[in-house]
């Protein structure tokens, strides 16, 4: 993979964060939270980072300001997916997985560059380069576009430390085809970095993709994904969001995506 470490030329100021929503209140007490998609699609936002790159805490700060930045009639799906070729300078990103590198490598296949960098944005799929300027308008771009399918997600706490995922994606046009994704993120994550560029820092996380599940192809335009997961101990249910989109089957295009944030104080 070609790896480019590119500066960040504007420090961004933390216009909010991610707090506890109802939904992560829900799930920690041991409710079911259970959210469907809108007619309109929803933009999922990519950002691929490490705690080993110098530049990505701004970019870090923005994915968690995004909401507040873009309004609230914004619909906005944010991962934070840790990369771990960083790793081999001198600090191990605790948050780091290989697939996530081998999913920034996917999204490269159909972008113009396929360079792969830190701190790199994915808007509805589509790479975005000038983020530190056009964030707020490229969500707006999909957010106005109709969603060719919708997606019913739910996640039921069980005995123990166990959740239940449940993820279904039905277009009206059978012919639709897309690969279903499920994800699960943490945010307030705080993390003391020790060596590397960001030695000495410390550094907060929101949307921090922990579990990635997927793909499951549609299928005369359905897919289901049912999974059964153990939460590790150090994972805090309160903090804990759930993430499902639909990625087409030629393309990076994504083609709705969902999450339990937007789970309302009364579901089941």
């Amino acid at each position: 993979m070609d790896i480019k470490h590119r500066l960040a030329t504007l420090l961004l100021p933390v216009l909010g964060t991610v707090v506890a929503s109802p939904a992560m209140a829900q799930m920690a007490a041991g409710q079911r939270c259970a959210v469907q998609s809108g007619p309109q699609t929803a933009a999922l936002v990519e950002l691929y980072s490490s705690e080993g790159c110098s530049s990505c805490p701004p970019a870090d700060q923005r994915l968690s300001a995004l909401r507040k930045e873009a309004g609230a009639a914004s619909l906005i799906v944010p991962l934070a997916l840790h990369v771990t070729y960083w790793d081999q300078i001198g600090w191990t990103d605790p948050l780091a997985q290989a697939q996530f590198d081998a999913r920034q490598a996917e999204l490269l296949r159909h972008q113009p560059r396929h360079v792969a960098y830190t701190p790199q944005f994915f808007v509805g799929g589509t790479e975005l380069r000038s983020w530190d300027t056009q964030l707020p308008a490229a969500i707006r771009r999909i957010n106005a576009t109709a969603a060719p399918l919708k997606i019913d997600l739910s996640a039921t706490p069980g005995p123990g430390s166990k959740l239940l995922l449940e993820a279904d994606a039905s277009a009206p046009d059978a012919r639709t085809g897309g690969q279903l994704y499920v994800a699960i993120s943490e945010s307030a994550i705080v993390s003391k970095v020790l060596r590397g560029e960001n030695r000495g820092a410390t550094l907060r996380h929101d949307a921090a993709v922990r579990l990635w599940l997927g793909p499951v192809a549609l299928a005369q335009g359905r897919a289901q994904l049912r999974r059964e997961v153990n939460l590790p101990a150090s994972w805090r249910p309160e903090q804990l969001q759930v993430v499902a989109f639909v990625q087409r089957a030629d393309s990076s295009a994504i083609l709705q995506a969902v999450s339990t944030a937007s789970c309302a104080k009364g579901a089941m």
